[in-house]
């Protein structure tokens, strides 16, 4: 489990086709192997590690799901190490059960006031609601604005140049899990 505030950007070393080596210093620091970290909302194995980077595989599922397929070296993830039970729960719930890839609509404004717009297909759609919780690329984020397609979200200055939204633009895919609770309550309602 993790709260998608992101501790880290890391730098891909290596990326082939079903392993990626990322640069990353924080994260490691009490890290082994075995460990699950979070690269860009998606929930990894620490397969590897030396005292400035690690290794993940990537399985089949997650190559269809998320966008980690598309990363190259040089490219920045967002990284975050799992809870503990004395972590302090600063963003929400992530899982990095990842649940599909959107696209960067829109990101801009000012430097003070940005506004990150997603576009997702209706299947994840439905469980985004305004005033509700967002994880995009691992960043937790409170959703401003939910449309039928694409879902707004306010970036704070701190989150945009800590995070790998500051590379992000319009046309760009991120990695979106939407809130466990609103696919709970869909399951249990009663059908009618």
């Amino acid at each position: 489990m993790f709260t998608g505030i992101v501790e880290e950007l890391g730098t891909v070393r290596e990326a082939s086709a079903n392993r990626l080596v990322i640069a990353a210093a924080t994260v490691l620091s009490d890290t082994v192997t075995g460990d699950s970290l979070l690269v860009n909302g998606v929930c990894l194995t620490v397969v590897e590690h030396t005292g400035g980077s690690f290794a993940v595989d990537l399985s089949a599922e997650t190559l269809a799901r998320t966008s980690l397929g598309a990363l190259a070296a040089g490219d920045p993830v967002d990284l975050e190490r799992a809870l503990t039970p004395s972590s302090r729960m600063g963003g929400h719930f992530v899982q990095g059960h990842v649940d599909g890839v959107g696209t960067v609509a829109h990101l801009g404004g000012t430097p003070e006031d940005r506004v990150l717009r997603v576009e997702v297909d209706g299947t994840l759609a439905r469980y985004i609601v305004e005033k509700g919780f967002v994880a995009v690329d691992g960043i937790s984020l409170t959703v401003t604005e939910a449309r039928d397609t694409t879902f707004s979200a306010a970036v704070i200055p701190y989150t945009f140049d800590h995070t790998v939204l500051r590379s992000r633009s319009a046309g760009d895919p991120v990695n979106i899990e939407v809130d466990i609770l609103a696919k709970y309550v869909e399951r249990l309602a009663p059908k009618g």
